[in-house]
């Protein structure tokens, strides 16, 4: 017996026609897919990888493995914040291991675990993409810009105790884990634009390119490739 009751399924399967409706090749829709079931439990559960594959017509097991393989699904219940810390190897030497470090002993937890209030689940992650903030942690897939033991220190400390918190980028307050997984299964929360995007070192580059006239090649003007000037020469 499933889960999810009947407004619950129905609900689901609406919106899984939806997702599916975007794309040449149904199976192309597997990740959303099992994005708007993690919306709908926290995590992918078992029903909810059922669910994918019969909605799908593709097996369980090929399902499994998609789930199995993207570090982005949980597949047990977690926190409503998931706060990831980088320990790459840029934020790691800025201080991203000492972070984490702090934060395992501050909330008593592992790695993957979440606090007895199911507030915060905490996991190291490989890279935020963010290398020009180090380090760097993302709560829910929002970025906190070059922190420190203390920093993150309170900023878990407030998502325990429900204070307003602001990304240093994006929108001015976090949604929830499940809010999050809703939106990358591609229902539009209307916040992608709020906010600073792009800041700081980000734009070091481009600002240097406009003031020296740098411009990328054009493409129809590239010089012939190895392969392509020993094709040349044969003929």
């Amino acid at each position: 017996m499933s889960a999810f009751d009947d407004e619950v399924l129905a609900r689901l399967e609406q919106d899984a026609k939806e997702i599916i409706s975007r794309y040449p090749k149904a199976r192309s829709a597997l990740l959303p897919l099992l994005h708007l079931v993690q919306a709908e439990e926290g995590h992918v559960s078992e029903d909810g990888m059922r669910f994918c594959a019969d909605q799908l017509d593709i097996t369980l097991a090929e399902v499994k493995a998609v789930v199995t393989f993207y570090t982005m699904y949980r597949r047990r219940p977690g926190g409503d914040y998931q706060v990831g810390v980088c320990t790459n190897t840029l934020c790691a030497v800025m201080g991203g291991d000492e972070i984490f470090a702090a934060l395992k002993e501050h909330l008593d937890l592992g790695n993957a675990e979440t606090t007895e209030d199911g507030k915060v689940t905490l996991e190291h992650v490989e890279c935020n993409a963010a290398c020009d903030f180090a380090p760097v942690v993302m709560v829910n897939w929002e970025f906190f810009d070059n922190q420190t033991p203390a920093t993150a220190k309170q900023l878990v400390d407030d998502l325990r105790l429900g204070n307003d918190v602001a990304p240093t980028r994006g929108p001015s307050s976090l949604c929830t884990w499940k809010q999050a997984s809703r939106v990358l299964a591609g229902f539009d929360d209307g916040r992608a634009g709020e906010g600073v995007q792009a800041a700081g070192p980000s734009l070091v580059g481009l600002k240097l390119a406009q003031e020296r006239g740098w411009r990328a090649p054009d493409p129809a003007d590239l010089p012939a490739r190895p392969d392509e000037q020993g094709e040349e020469g044969a003929k």
